[in-house]
């Protein structure tokens, strides 16, 4: 039946038109976005998940950086104490330089009095980001922590990992918080050393104030000395083999946590990426449909004009 009201064929090929241009449309945003999922509109389910896992990527980011701080703080701690332990083992060959007989012991402490001022310095400026691990007091706490992780734990609940280290036994000098040196520290520690004279006499030294010049000082008092700075050398070597440990680890968690947030990133994209090949295919397909739908729905349109024809 053919009528001048209903034109089914136009109404047939608008709609076909219509579901193309809508294809059409979304191939285009899928292009330009370089996303098939851009908004909670195109699939609820993987914009939720990828929207969490770029927050959680977010959060990892920083993490990584708060290890790179860690790393440094290690690394400043690592390097003074290193060239402590080289400072100490020079005050040591000097010792052994005051035994022998007739040498001018006046010249080798000078040599220690500047060896002695370097620790001091050393010590003092291993701070980093206003924390120094080598000085300083206990009550400021002797356990550092390094924000290491992130982890989601369930719906909601995340939680923060950190890698703790202990600088208890790494202190060179200590303090009383006001800057006054107390006894706590492996270069002010107090020995005690009894000369070699019949009526002996106690003299009392640290690494960082001994003098071979002092009253009561002979080759007992040095050779007691020299056996003190081996005992701290010792103590030096141990905490800077645990420095060397923590630093070991950190480098372990930051690799991880990039790893990490690679394989986020890539789980994000099989999520919500377009495949941009896909979409171009299916863009030029959209393209030669939307082409023959207009020439459809034009056909449709005239189809009542020829029915004039019947009324000549």
């Amino acid at each position: 039946m053919s009528s001048i009201h209903t034109n089914t064929a136009a109404m047939t090929a608008l709609k076909s038109l219509q579901m193309t241009n809508s294809a059409l449309e979304s191939t285009q945003k899928n292009i330009s976005t370089g996303y098939r999922v851009s908004d909670a509109s195109d699939n609820a389910a993987y914009w939720s998940i990828a929207t969490t896992m770029r927050s959680d990527n977010k959060a990892l980011s920083t993490v990584n950086d708060a290890l790179g701080l860690g790393a440094a703080k290690v690394d400043v701690a690592y390097t003074a104490m290193n060239s402590a332990i080289e400072v100490v083992d020079d005050i040591k060959t000097k010792l052994v330089a005051a035994r022998e007989p007739g040498v001018d012991k006046e010249k080798i402490q000078s040599e220690i009095t500047a060896l002695q001022g370097q620790l001091t310095a050393i010590a003092e400026s291993a701070s980093f980001s206003g924390e120094n691990w080598l000085t300083f007091t206990d009550t400021s706490g002797t356990t550092k922590e390094v924000v290491a992780s992130f982890t989601r734990t369930g719906a909601g609940a995340v939680s923060i990992g950190t890698i703790a280290i202990d600088i208890s036994d790494m202190k060179l000098f200590g303090n009383d918080g006001a800057g006054t040196p107390v006894n706590n520290g492996m270069l002010n520690k107090d020995y005690t050393t009894a000369n070699g004279a019949a009526t002996p006499a106690n003299v009392t030294y640290t690494i960082a104030t001994l003098d071979i010049t002092a009253t009561n000082v002979d080759d007992t008092v040095i050779d007691g000395m020299l056996s003190n700075v081996e005992t701290t050398l010792e103590d030096m070597t141990t905490a800077a083999a645990g420095l060397g440990s923590s630093k070991s680890r950190i480098d372990m968690q930051t690799k991880f946590v990039g790893n990490l947030m690679d394989s986020i990133k890539s789980g994000i994209g099989k999520l919500v990426d377009a495949d941009m090949t896909e979409e171009s295919t299916k863009l030029q397909a959209l393209q030669t449909q939307q082409q023959l739908g207009i020439q459809a729905l034009s056909m449709a349109n005239s189809g009542a004009q020829s029915l004039l024809s019947l009324f000549q």
